[in-house]
């Protein structure tokens, strides 16, 4: 799963998930810009970084906040420079509020969707135009806890749901320009949500989910590379025409998906609504 000579951008890329899937499309061999809320984040990811770069390899990075139409177009702009885009990471993201759903900021759980859904589809559409002339592409999103529902964090899980719908949409609409859609769940991961979910404590999280967090935090996190890998096999030639899936980077074989591609083009790995008779019973229609 080699990345020699593509163009990639990773957002949310100087800490957590995002710095790991960095530093494994850097190791692939990928040009990669990056992007983060935090300026300083982004020098001290560059500082380290830079001096692992193989001989004309490039890197750049960036302040920028994906819920902004002009600092995408920043990010994007940084990019255009390494050639064309081969490779979106869709990774930045938040919790927003943690707490009880009618106690919470509102103004907070908008901000979520912002982040999470806006951002995601202003970097798409951005990548889009970069992608459909080419006739090529890779759409990556991380969709985190949106493959169940998470009571006190309904803005979290319902942003994250929408990812995975929205890869799904998209998949569609793509798939005569040979652009590839699809979502990535790397498990729980010891990272800055965690931390949110542990200072929101377990009144506000909720004491099941708070306690799985603890436990999280405590060495029974998923490991961040294996995510990070997962996001190396979808912006690589090897997956190419797997499109509008949901991959568990834990538990389904994604190594092998090339030796399934009939399989695959159906409805594997996706969503869909359960009605009776998918459970054995009789009732159910009309």
């Amino acid at each position: 799963m080699k990345l020699t000579g593509r163009n990639t951008i990773v957002t949310g890329g100087s800490q957590g998930l995002g710095r790991a899937i960095v530093e494994a499309f850097l190791r692939a061999g990928a040009n990669v810009a990056f992007c983060a809320r935090s300026a300083g984040d982004v020098e001290q990811a560059l500082a380290e970084l830079r001096p692992r770069l193989a001989a004309g390899q490039r890197l750049t990075g960036l302040s920028a906040d994906v819920a902004k139409a002009d600092d995408v177009e920043k990010l994007f702009a940084a990019a255009d420079a390494f050639g064309d885009l081969h490779a979106l990471v869709n990774n930045a993201g938040i919790y927003g509020p943690i707490g009880p759903s009618d106690e919470i900021d509102f103004e907070k759980w908008k901000h979520a969707f912002e982040v999470n859904i806006f951002g995601a589809m202003l970097c798409a559409r951005a990548a889009m135009r970069r992608m459909k002339p080419r006739n090529y592409g890779k759409l990556i999103s991380i969709s985190g806890g949106g493959a169940a529902p998470i009571p006190n964090c309904t803005a979290y899980a319902t942003t994250k749901f929408g990812i995975m719908r929205l890869t799904e949409a998209l998949a569609e609409e793509l798939r005569p320009f040979h652009i590839d859609a699809n979502s990535v769940a790397p498990g729980p991961l010891n990272t800055r949500l965690i931390r949110d979910v542990l200072a929101a404590g377990p009144d506000k999280a909720g004491a099941d989910f708070y306690a799985k967090n603890v436990k999280w935090s405590e060495g029974a996190a998923a490991p961040l590379e294996l995510g990070a890998n997962l996001a190396v096999y979808l912006a690589s030639a090897a997956s190419d025409g797997i499109t509008g899936k949901l991959i568990a980077a834990q538990w389904d074989p994604w190594e092998k998906f090339q030796e399934h591609q009939a399989d695959l083009a159906g409805d594997l790995y996706t969503f869909r609504r359960i009605v009776p008779k998918d459970r054995g019973q009789t009732w159910g229609d009309k």
